[in-house]
């Protein structure tokens, strides 16, 4: 008999539309493993208008590549006020008589993985095998309510923040195994005294540590068959790329001052792709500066990024040193990227548990000023061919330590325990 596994993801959505991403990858490698993987999401898509019709279901369904997805009903949420509130709530409450539902026409699952970004998908998790009578894995992909602590949403010590944590500690607690996809993750249960080791009720032999990573096969298939036209990409320059969000934890600013600084060395080019609340304001400083040799070239296809980077000459990426805890560890999908696409990588933070350090793949800056952030791309642009190339070799073989293959075994290995 196949296992049934349950994979519950609020935004697994646009993993159905992108046909790829963390849940999507591992339901795909687990039904080559030989279970039966069925991912759960809402009917919505995020920060988007457009949603999946359920018709007068609180459900509808689709088969995409052999992976059945179900479609939970909830409202669209276009910011992140009440009607995101909204979203979240109406995907905790549907998820009840939808799984309830599912199961009677498809079978019970043998174990539900309930991921975050919300703990009310875990909380959801944790109550519904509990009534089915299955073990429930909490995967927790960001610190919740750290993450809004150190964006100032809400204050540790309000009323509010003390829910939060008291309720994050009971799913700490319940849930039968957690996955952390920071390496250092646990160290947040030990610094809260949590652990049993210091007299807490948290056993840290059922944490695990599975990061993020990239479908190797997809990304190089990926890199050859979506090309795109573009004239800064083929110059013959060196190329500094970044790719991902513009919005102020991506601190890039620094690298339009990085620009300024470079000025006189025509060969090196800097292009941005990305979107975000700080476009707009970047652009018109480039203009007003007269940064001849960096390019805002907005938004682009998920599709196009593997093609992008491997004509890129270095890859950085790029954050604020203030406004996130790194010292834990990086789980950015960038980074996998970045090393999949086998160039130098240059981060303007120095990461605790560093993948960049312990695959020798790039550069990490202390303080990442624009300053430093130029001289480590007239370094890297310095180097010896063989020194460069060595760099490069490294990313990419590190790369396959985070391909989907190697992290589903991973994932199974914590299925089976369960």
């Amino acid at each position: 008999m196949k296992k049934k596994i349950w994979l519950w993801n609020h935004y697994a959505t646009d993993m159905y539309m992108n046909q790829g991403g963390r849940h999507y990858w591992f339901a795909q490698n687990l039904i080559k493993e030989g279970y039966e993987a069925t991912v759960f999401c809402a009917n919505t898509y995020h920060n988007k208008s457009e949603f999946i019709d359920t018709g007068k279901k609180k459900y509808a369904t689709d088969t995409l590549n052999d992976i059945p997805f179900v479609f939970v009903k909830t409202t669209t949420a276009l910011s992140n006020g009440l009607d995101r509130v909204k979203n979240m709530g109406l995907f905790y409450w549907n998820l009840f008589s939808v799984a309830k539902q599912y199961a009677k026409e498809n079978g019970k699952p043998d174990v539900i993985v309930a991921s975050s970004v919300h703990p009310l998908t875990l909380v959801a998790g944790i109550q519904i095998a509990k009534k089915m009578n299955v073990p429930c894995i909490c995967e927790v992909r960001d610190l919740w309510p750290e993450a809004i602590f150190s964006f100032n949403k809400a204050k540790g010590n309000s009323l509010l923040g003390k829910l939060l944590v008291a309720g994050e500690h009971w799913i700490y607690k319940k849930a039968d195994a957690l996955i952390f996809t920071k390496e250092g993750d646990t160290d947040y249960i030990k610094e809260k005294k949590w652990d049993a080791e210091q007299g807490g009720d948290i056993d840290l032999n059922k944490a695990h540590y599975i990061n993020n990573g990239v479908d190797i096969e997809a990304f190089n298939k990926a890199a050859e068959e979506h090309v795109l036209m573009d004239s800064d990409l083929d110059a013959n320059k060196f190329n500094i790329v970044y790719v991902g969000a513009i919005r102020p934890v991506n601190n890039i600013g620094n690298i339009l001052d990085t620009a300024s600084l470079l000025k006189g060395d025509k060969d090196i080019q800097i292009l941005i792709y990305g979107d975000g609340n700080q476009k707009e304001m970047l652009k018109k400083r480039v203009v007003d500066e007269n940064l001849t040799n960096i390019k805002m070239k907005g938004f682009v296809n998920k599709q196009f990024i593997p093609y992008i980077l491997s004509k890129s000459s270095v890859n950085i990426l790029n954050y604020s040193q203030t406004q996130y805890n790194w010292s834990r560890g990086n789980s950015s999908n960038k980074l996998f990227e970045y090393m999949a696409s086998g160039k130098p990588i240059i981060s303007t933070v120095k990461m605790g548990y560093s993948i960049i350090d312990k695959y020798k793949c790039g550069l990490e800056l202390k303080n990442g000023s624009a300053d430093d952030l130029a001289k480590a791309i007239i370094e890297i642009k310095k180097m010896s061919k063989e020194q460069y190339q060595k760099l490069g070799q490294n990313a990419k073989a590190g790369a396959s330590d985070f391909d989907y293959k190697v992290l589903t075994k991973k994932l199974i290995k914590v299925i089976e325990e369960v």
